[in-house]
Protein backbone atom coordinates (compact mmCIF):
# COMPACT_ATOMS: atom_id res chain seq x y z
CA UNK A 1 0.00 0.00 0.00
CA UNK A 2 1.44 3.48 -0.58
CA UNK A 3 3.23 5.52 2.06
CA UNK A 4 3.10 8.80 3.30
CA UNK A 5 4.05 11.81 2.22
CA UNK A 6 7.30 13.61 2.73
CA UNK A 7 5.12 16.29 5.04
CA UNK A 8 3.50 12.80 6.24
CA UNK A 9 0.91 14.69 6.05
CA UNK A 10 -1.27 13.03 2.93
CA UNK A 11 -1.12 9.33 1.14
CA UNK A 12 0.11 9.16 -2.41
CA UNK A 13 -1.96 8.31 -4.71
CA UNK A 14 -2.31 4.82 -6.31
CA UNK A 15 -0.48 3.98 -9.42
CA UNK A 16 -1.88 5.58 -12.54
CA UNK A 17 -3.12 6.79 -14.15
CA UNK A 18 -1.66 10.04 -13.67
CA UNK A 19 -3.59 12.44 -16.04
CA UNK A 20 -6.07 14.26 -14.29
CA UNK A 21 -9.07 16.94 -15.84
CA UNK A 22 -6.70 19.97 -16.44
CA UNK A 23 -7.82 23.24 -17.55
CA UNK A 24 -8.98 23.62 -21.03
CA UNK A 25 -7.82 26.82 -23.15
CA UNK A 26 -11.04 28.69 -21.29
CA UNK A 27 -10.20 27.66 -17.70
CA UNK A 28 -6.33 29.02 -17.13
CA UNK A 29 -6.27 28.94 -13.92
CA UNK A 30 -6.41 25.50 -13.73
CA UNK A 31 -6.83 22.42 -11.05
CA UNK A 32 -7.25 23.96 -7.53
CA UNK A 33 -5.37 27.14 -8.12
CA UNK A 34 -7.32 30.21 -6.64
CA UNK A 35 -9.09 27.60 -3.84
CA UNK A 36 -7.14 29.07 -0.73
CA UNK A 37 -5.26 32.21 -0.90
CA UNK A 38 -7.35 35.66 -1.61
CA UNK A 39 -6.58 37.62 -5.08
CA UNK A 40 -4.62 39.96 -3.29
CA UNK A 41 -2.24 38.00 -1.59
CA UNK A 42 -1.61 36.30 -4.83
CA UNK A 43 -0.84 39.62 -6.36
CA UNK A 44 1.50 40.48 -3.95
CA UNK A 45 3.43 37.22 -3.95
CA UNK A 46 3.14 36.91 -7.85
CA UNK A 47 4.96 40.94 -7.82
CA UNK A 48 7.70 39.38 -5.22
CA UNK A 49 8.71 36.95 -7.81
CA UNK A 50 9.72 39.62 -9.97
CA UNK A 51 11.20 41.96 -7.05
CA UNK A 52 13.39 39.67 -5.07
CA UNK A 53 15.53 36.35 -5.95
CA UNK A 54 14.52 32.98 -5.37
CA UNK A 55 15.52 31.09 -2.00
CA UNK A 56 16.84 34.57 -0.21
CA UNK A 57 16.03 33.33 3.23
CA UNK A 58 15.82 36.91 4.81
CA UNK A 59 12.88 37.65 2.41
CA UNK A 60 11.54 34.25 3.54
CA UNK A 61 11.56 35.97 7.07
CA UNK A 62 10.04 38.99 6.18
CA UNK A 63 7.58 37.04 4.35
CA UNK A 64 6.76 35.28 7.15
CA UNK A 65 6.74 38.16 9.58
CA UNK A 66 5.51 41.04 7.58
CA UNK A 67 2.95 38.74 5.60
CA UNK A 68 3.48 39.61 1.09
CA UNK A 69 0.74 42.34 1.04
CA UNK A 70 2.83 44.81 3.86
CA UNK A 71 6.00 42.99 2.60
CA UNK A 72 5.82 44.57 -0.90
CA UNK A 73 4.64 47.76 0.26
CA UNK A 74 7.48 47.95 2.27
CA UNK A 75 10.00 47.10 -0.48
CA UNK A 76 8.53 48.90 -3.00
CA UNK A 77 9.14 52.38 -0.35
CA UNK A 78 5.24 52.70 0.66
CA UNK A 79 5.59 52.12 3.99
CA UNK A 80 8.48 51.53 6.57
CA UNK A 81 11.82 49.17 5.70
CA UNK A 82 11.46 45.69 6.87
CA UNK A 83 13.78 45.08 9.52
CA UNK A 84 17.22 45.28 8.54
CA UNK A 85 17.16 46.08 5.06
CA UNK A 86 20.18 47.57 3.58
CA UNK A 87 19.45 50.34 1.46
CA UNK A 88 21.92 48.54 -1.41
CA UNK A 89 18.64 46.12 -1.05
CA UNK A 90 15.91 48.69 -0.71
CA UNK A 91 17.85 50.94 -3.78
CA UNK A 92 17.67 47.79 -5.83
CA UNK A 93 14.15 46.86 -5.22
CA UNK A 94 13.13 50.74 -6.42
CA UNK A 95 14.58 49.49 -9.60
CA UNK A 96 12.87 46.81 -9.67
CA UNK A 97 9.52 48.18 -8.53
CA UNK A 98 8.80 50.19 -11.85
CA UNK A 99 8.50 46.72 -14.00
CA UNK A 100 5.93 45.50 -11.56
CA UNK A 101 2.79 44.67 -12.75
CA UNK A 102 1.36 41.55 -11.16
CA UNK A 103 -1.69 41.13 -12.86
CA UNK A 104 -0.32 41.26 -16.24
CA UNK A 105 2.14 38.31 -15.43
CA UNK A 106 -0.76 36.17 -14.12
CA UNK A 107 -2.29 36.76 -17.49
CA UNK A 108 0.57 35.86 -19.50
CA UNK A 109 0.85 32.77 -17.54
CA UNK A 110 -2.81 32.12 -17.97
CA UNK A 111 -2.36 32.94 -21.77
CA UNK A 112 0.48 29.90 -21.74
CA UNK A 113 -2.41 27.39 -20.07
CA UNK A 114 -1.17 27.98 -16.32
CA UNK A 115 -0.96 29.16 -12.86
CA UNK A 116 0.07 30.89 -10.19
CA UNK A 117 0.24 28.52 -6.58
CA UNK A 118 0.99 30.04 -3.94
CA UNK A 119 1.21 28.19 -0.24
CA UNK A 120 -2.15 27.78 1.33
CA UNK A 121 -3.92 27.21 -2.15
CA UNK A 122 -5.12 23.34 -2.04
CA UNK A 123 -2.51 22.94 -4.97
CA UNK A 124 0.52 23.79 -2.63
CA UNK A 125 2.90 20.67 -2.04
CA UNK A 126 3.14 20.67 1.87
CA UNK A 127 6.78 19.05 1.62
CA UNK A 128 8.11 22.77 0.02
CA UNK A 129 7.28 23.92 3.53
CA UNK A 130 10.41 21.99 4.86
CA UNK A 131 12.26 25.16 3.19
CA UNK A 132 11.30 27.24 6.07
CA UNK A 133 12.69 30.55 5.09
CA UNK A 134 13.95 29.10 1.87
CA UNK A 135 10.69 28.40 0.97
CA UNK A 136 9.36 29.74 -2.62
CA UNK A 137 7.11 32.33 -3.02
CA UNK A 138 4.93 30.75 -4.96
CA UNK A 139 5.45 28.58 -8.09
CA UNK A 140 4.01 29.15 -11.92
CA UNK A 141 3.07 26.10 -12.90
CA UNK A 142 2.39 24.82 -16.72
CA UNK A 143 0.37 21.85 -17.03
CA UNK A 144 -2.95 19.77 -16.38
CA UNK A 145 -2.31 17.93 -13.81
CA UNK A 146 -2.48 18.43 -9.73
CA UNK A 147 0.62 19.89 -8.77
CA UNK A 148 0.41 18.62 -5.07
CA UNK A 149 -0.79 14.83 -6.06
CA UNK A 150 2.09 14.47 -8.21
CA UNK A 151 4.73 15.75 -5.62
CA UNK A 152 3.41 13.26 -2.87
CA UNK A 153 4.75 10.11 -5.00
CA UNK A 154 7.67 11.56 -6.94
CA UNK A 155 11.36 10.72 -7.36
CA UNK A 156 14.20 13.18 -8.92
CA UNK A 157 16.65 11.83 -11.47
CA UNK A 158 19.32 14.00 -11.49
CA UNK A 159 22.96 14.18 -12.82
CA UNK A 160 25.68 15.12 -15.43
CA UNK A 161 25.13 17.48 -17.83
CA UNK A 162 27.99 16.29 -19.98
CA UNK A 163 27.28 12.33 -19.49
CA UNK A 164 27.92 9.78 -21.13
CA UNK A 165 26.33 7.21 -22.87
CA UNK A 166 26.24 5.11 -20.13
CA UNK A 167 24.75 7.60 -17.77
CA UNK A 168 22.18 8.70 -20.30
CA UNK A 169 20.92 5.02 -20.88
CA UNK A 170 20.78 4.54 -17.11
CA UNK A 171 18.69 7.75 -16.85
CA UNK A 172 16.42 7.03 -19.72
CA UNK A 173 16.23 3.48 -17.93
CA UNK A 174 15.38 5.08 -13.95
CA UNK A 175 13.21 7.17 -16.09
CA UNK A 176 10.68 4.80 -17.63
CA UNK A 177 10.73 2.02 -14.96
CA UNK A 178 9.96 4.73 -12.61
CA UNK A 179 7.10 6.04 -14.38
CA UNK A 180 6.35 2.46 -15.18
CA UNK A 181 5.83 1.60 -11.29
CA UNK A 182 3.42 4.92 -10.90
CA UNK A 183 5.50 7.25 -9.89
CA UNK A 184 6.55 11.09 -11.32
CA UNK A 185 10.01 11.75 -12.66
CA UNK A 186 11.18 15.25 -11.59
CA UNK A 187 14.31 16.92 -12.97
CA UNK A 188 15.73 19.82 -14.19
CA UNK A 189 15.10 19.95 -18.02
CA UNK A 190 19.10 20.14 -18.88
CA UNK A 191 21.13 18.05 -21.32
CA UNK A 192 22.57 15.15 -20.20
CA UNK A 193 20.96 13.22 -17.51
CA UNK A 194 18.15 15.50 -16.93
CA UNK A 195 16.49 14.93 -20.55
CA UNK A 196 16.99 11.62 -20.93
CA UNK A 197 15.35 10.82 -17.37
CA UNK A 198 12.45 13.32 -18.77
CA UNK A 199 12.25 11.11 -22.54
CA UNK A 200 12.58 7.69 -20.40
CA UNK A 201 8.89 8.27 -18.33
CA UNK A 202 7.52 10.19 -21.45
CA UNK A 203 8.35 6.93 -23.71
CA UNK A 204 6.76 5.07 -21.29
CA UNK A 205 3.63 6.60 -20.96
CA UNK A 206 4.58 8.35 -17.74
CA UNK A 207 4.50 11.42 -15.53
CA UNK A 208 7.57 13.87 -15.13
CA UNK A 209 7.84 17.01 -13.87
CA UNK A 210 10.83 20.00 -14.79
CA UNK A 211 11.55 22.66 -13.00
CA UNK A 212 13.10 25.43 -14.43
CA UNK A 213 15.39 27.98 -13.35
CA UNK A 214 13.94 30.49 -16.07
CA UNK A 215 10.10 31.58 -16.28
CA UNK A 216 7.87 28.69 -17.00
CA UNK A 217 6.94 29.89 -20.09
CA UNK A 218 11.05 30.54 -21.41
CA UNK A 219 12.46 27.48 -21.99
CA UNK A 220 15.75 26.75 -21.57
CA UNK A 221 17.92 25.37 -22.41
CA UNK A 222 16.94 26.02 -25.66
CA UNK A 223 18.02 22.88 -27.31
CA UNK A 224 15.23 21.33 -25.26
CA UNK A 225 12.47 23.76 -26.16
CA UNK A 226 10.33 20.97 -27.70
CA UNK A 227 10.87 18.31 -24.70
CA UNK A 228 9.78 20.87 -22.85
CA UNK A 229 6.76 21.96 -24.26
CA UNK A 230 5.81 18.43 -24.43
CA UNK A 231 6.47 18.16 -20.94
CA UNK A 232 3.41 20.95 -20.23
CA UNK A 233 0.92 19.05 -22.23
CA UNK A 234 1.75 15.73 -20.58
CA UNK A 235 3.37 16.68 -17.26
CA UNK A 236 4.23 19.99 -15.55
CA UNK A 237 6.58 22.82 -15.74
CA UNK A 238 7.33 24.44 -12.70
CA UNK A 239 9.61 27.72 -12.07
CA UNK A 240 9.82 30.46 -9.08
CA UNK A 241 10.40 33.64 -11.61
CA UNK A 242 7.85 35.31 -12.88
CA UNK A 243 7.06 34.66 -16.83
CA UNK A 244 9.84 35.94 -19.43
CA UNK A 245 12.35 35.61 -16.55
CA UNK A 246 15.66 34.06 -17.85
CA UNK A 247 18.24 31.71 -15.92
CA UNK A 248 21.69 33.00 -13.81
CA UNK A 249 24.01 30.23 -12.69
CA UNK A 250 22.99 31.05 -9.05
CA UNK A 251 19.65 30.18 -10.52
CA UNK A 252 20.15 27.00 -11.05
CA UNK A 253 21.94 26.05 -8.15
CA UNK A 254 18.92 27.83 -6.18
CA UNK A 255 16.48 26.14 -8.18
CA UNK A 256 17.79 22.45 -7.41
CA UNK A 257 16.40 23.01 -3.90
CA UNK A 258 13.08 22.58 -4.71
CA UNK A 259 13.54 19.81 -6.66
CA UNK A 260 15.03 18.10 -3.38
CA UNK A 261 12.53 19.61 -1.58
CA UNK A 262 9.58 18.18 -3.82
CA UNK A 263 10.36 14.79 -4.17
CA UNK A 264 10.50 11.30 -1.75
CA UNK A 265 13.82 10.95 -2.94
CA UNK A 266 16.43 12.11 -5.43
CA UNK A 267 18.52 9.69 -7.25
CA UNK A 268 22.47 11.22 -9.12
CA UNK A 269 23.34 9.61 -12.18
CA UNK A 270 27.17 10.72 -12.71
CA UNK A 271 28.35 13.32 -11.23
CA UNK A 272 31.31 15.25 -11.10
CA UNK A 273 33.06 16.71 -7.85
CA UNK A 274 31.77 20.32 -8.43
CA UNK A 275 28.26 19.36 -10.10
CA UNK A 276 25.21 20.93 -9.34
CA UNK A 277 23.33 17.30 -8.81
CA UNK A 278 25.25 16.77 -5.81
CA UNK A 279 23.85 19.99 -4.10
CA UNK A 280 20.43 18.98 -4.89
CA UNK A 281 21.67 15.19 -3.10
CA UNK A 282 23.08 16.91 -0.78
CA UNK A 283 20.13 19.14 0.15
CA UNK A 284 17.95 16.57 0.17
CA UNK A 285 19.63 14.83 2.69
CA UNK A 286 19.36 17.72 5.27
CA UNK A 287 15.56 17.93 4.54
CA UNK A 288 15.25 13.71 4.97
CA UNK A 289 14.65 12.87 1.83
CA UNK A 290 16.12 9.36 0.88
CA UNK A 291 19.48 10.03 -1.49
CA UNK A 292 20.42 7.38 -4.17
CA UNK A 293 23.16 7.26 -6.37
CA UNK A 294 24.05 5.00 -9.32
CA UNK A 295 27.96 3.52 -9.55
CA UNK A 296 29.54 4.27 -12.19
CA UNK A 297 33.22 3.13 -13.41
CA UNK A 298 36.10 4.19 -11.11
CA UNK A 299 37.96 5.34 -14.14
CA UNK A 300 36.03 8.04 -15.06
CA UNK A 301 35.77 11.64 -13.62
CA UNK A 302 31.89 11.41 -13.92
CA UNK A 303 31.75 8.40 -11.07
CA UNK A 304 33.61 10.29 -8.63
CA UNK A 305 31.11 12.83 -7.56
CA UNK A 306 28.36 9.91 -6.95
CA UNK A 307 30.91 7.54 -5.14
CA UNK A 308 31.63 10.26 -3.09
CA UNK A 309 28.19 10.14 -1.97
CA UNK A 310 27.96 6.20 -1.85
CA UNK A 311 30.96 6.56 0.57
CA UNK A 312 28.87 8.86 2.79
CA UNK A 313 25.05 8.43 3.45
CA UNK A 314 23.50 7.83 0.11
CA UNK A 315 22.12 4.14 -1.01
CA UNK A 316 23.46 2.34 -3.80
CA UNK A 317 20.91 1.52 -6.59
CA UNK A 318 21.09 0.27 -9.82
CA UNK A 319 17.63 0.24 -11.26
CA UNK A 320 14.18 1.16 -10.85
CA UNK A 321 12.92 -1.15 -8.42
CA UNK A 322 15.83 -0.85 -6.28
CA UNK A 323 14.70 2.96 -5.91
CA UNK A 324 10.84 1.79 -5.71
CA UNK A 325 11.85 -0.51 -2.85
CA UNK A 326 13.53 2.27 -0.54
CA UNK A 327 11.04 5.48 -1.18
CA UNK A 328 7.80 3.61 -1.50
CA UNK A 329 5.28 2.01 1.01
CA UNK A 330 4.85 -1.24 2.33
CA UNK A 331 5.39 -3.94 -0.33
CA UNK A 332 6.95 -1.89 -2.83
CA UNK A 333 9.71 -4.40 -2.69
CA UNK A 334 12.62 -4.97 -5.28
CA UNK A 335 13.27 -8.51 -6.71
CA UNK A 336 15.44 -11.23 -5.28
CA UNK A 337 18.79 -10.88 -6.87
CA UNK A 338 20.70 -14.25 -8.06
CA UNK A 339 22.34 -16.08 -10.48
CA UNK A 340 21.33 -18.59 -12.93
CA UNK A 341 19.90 -21.98 -11.28
CA UNK A 342 21.42 -24.92 -12.41
CA UNK A 343 20.59 -28.77 -11.79
CA UNK A 344 23.14 -29.31 -9.26
CA UNK A 345 21.29 -26.90 -7.01
CA UNK A 346 18.52 -28.61 -6.77
CA UNK A 347 20.67 -31.52 -5.17
CA UNK A 348 19.72 -32.41 -1.46
CA UNK A 349 22.90 -31.48 0.38
CA UNK A 350 24.26 -35.47 0.84
CA UNK A 351 23.94 -35.88 -2.55
CA UNK A 352 25.43 -32.90 -3.61
CA UNK A 353 27.97 -33.59 -1.11
CA UNK A 354 29.02 -37.15 -2.55
CA UNK A 355 29.25 -35.58 -5.93
CA UNK A 356 31.77 -32.85 -4.56
CA UNK A 357 33.80 -35.95 -3.46
CA UNK A 358 34.13 -37.24 -6.93
CA UNK A 359 38.06 -36.29 -8.52
CA UNK A 360 37.92 -34.96 -12.15
CA UNK A 361 39.65 -37.34 -13.66
CA UNK A 362 38.10 -40.49 -12.25
CA UNK A 363 39.15 -43.82 -10.57
CA UNK A 364 36.74 -43.15 -7.84
CA UNK A 365 35.91 -46.27 -5.84
CA UNK A 366 33.22 -46.35 -2.97
CA UNK A 367 35.31 -46.15 -0.08
CA UNK A 368 37.30 -42.77 -1.16
CA UNK A 369 33.59 -41.27 -2.17
CA UNK A 370 32.62 -42.12 1.63
CA UNK A 371 35.46 -41.31 3.19
CA UNK A 372 35.65 -37.73 1.60
CA UNK A 373 31.99 -36.79 1.55
CA UNK A 374 31.67 -38.18 5.32
CA UNK A 375 29.32 -40.53 4.83
CA UNK A 376 29.04 -44.15 5.31
CA UNK A 377 30.03 -46.56 2.39
CA UNK A 378 25.83 -47.66 2.32
CA UNK A 379 25.15 -43.94 1.78
CA UNK A 380 27.72 -42.89 -0.96
CA UNK A 381 26.49 -46.21 -2.35
CA UNK A 382 23.07 -44.95 -2.88
CA UNK A 383 24.52 -41.29 -3.61
CA UNK A 384 25.82 -42.65 -6.49
CA UNK A 385 23.02 -44.66 -7.95
CA UNK A 386 20.73 -41.77 -7.83
CA UNK A 387 23.81 -39.43 -9.50
CA UNK A 388 23.69 -41.84 -12.29
CA UNK A 389 20.08 -41.89 -12.93
CA UNK A 390 20.49 -38.18 -12.99
CA UNK A 391 23.14 -38.12 -15.58
CA UNK A 392 26.13 -36.57 -13.44
CA UNK A 393 27.98 -39.88 -12.87
CA UNK A 394 29.30 -42.60 -14.56
CA UNK A 395 30.38 -46.18 -13.49
CA UNK A 396 32.96 -48.20 -15.03
CA UNK A 397 33.36 -51.91 -13.02
CA UNK A 398 33.92 -50.69 -9.62
CA UNK A 399 35.00 -47.21 -10.04
CA UNK A 400 32.95 -43.94 -10.41
CA UNK A 401 33.47 -40.71 -12.71
CA UNK A 402 32.24 -37.56 -13.18
CA UNK A 403 29.74 -37.54 -16.67
CA UNK A 404 31.79 -36.03 -19.28
CA UNK A 405 30.81 -32.40 -19.78
CA UNK A 406 29.40 -33.03 -23.61
CA UNK A 407 26.91 -34.99 -21.87
CA UNK A 408 25.57 -32.92 -19.33
CA UNK A 409 26.38 -29.03 -18.34
CA UNK A 410 27.31 -30.11 -14.82
CA UNK A 411 29.96 -32.34 -15.68
CA UNK A 412 33.58 -32.34 -15.78
CA UNK A 413 35.89 -30.43 -17.86
CA UNK A 414 37.91 -32.86 -20.00
CA UNK A 415 41.79 -32.73 -18.63
CA UNK A 416 41.23 -31.31 -15.33
CA UNK A 417 43.58 -32.42 -13.00
CA UNK A 418 42.71 -34.78 -10.10
CA UNK A 419 40.78 -32.54 -7.35
CA UNK A 420 40.30 -34.75 -3.96
CA UNK A 421 41.73 -31.93 -2.27
CA UNK A 422 39.29 -28.88 -3.54
CA UNK A 423 36.47 -31.10 -4.83
CA UNK A 424 34.38 -28.87 -6.45
CA UNK A 425 36.98 -28.15 -9.15
CA UNK A 426 36.13 -29.22 -12.05
CA UNK A 427 32.39 -29.16 -11.74
CA UNK A 428 30.44 -25.97 -14.25
CA UNK A 429 28.84 -24.15 -11.24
Amino acid sequence: MPGPSADGRDAPPAPGPWRDEGPGPDRAPGPDAGQGVGEEERLARAALTRLVEPGDETVGRWLRELGPVALLRALCGEGKPPPGASGQRMAGCALRADRLDPAADLAMIAGCGGRFVCPGDLEWPGQLDDLKDARPVGLWVRGPARLRMWALRSVAVVGARACSDYGSHVAATLGAGLAERGWVVVSGAAHGVDGAAHRGALAAGGATVAVLASGADVPYPRGHTELIERIAEQGLVLAELPPGAHPSRSRFVLRNRVIAALTRGTVVVEAQYRSGSLVTARRALRLGRFTMGVPGPVTSGLSAGVHELLRGEAVLVTDADEVAELVGGIGELAPERRGPLVERDLLDPVTAGVLEALSARGGNNVRDVARDSGTSCEAALGRLYELLALGFVERHGDRWELAPSGRRNSGARRGDPPNRGNRVKGLRR
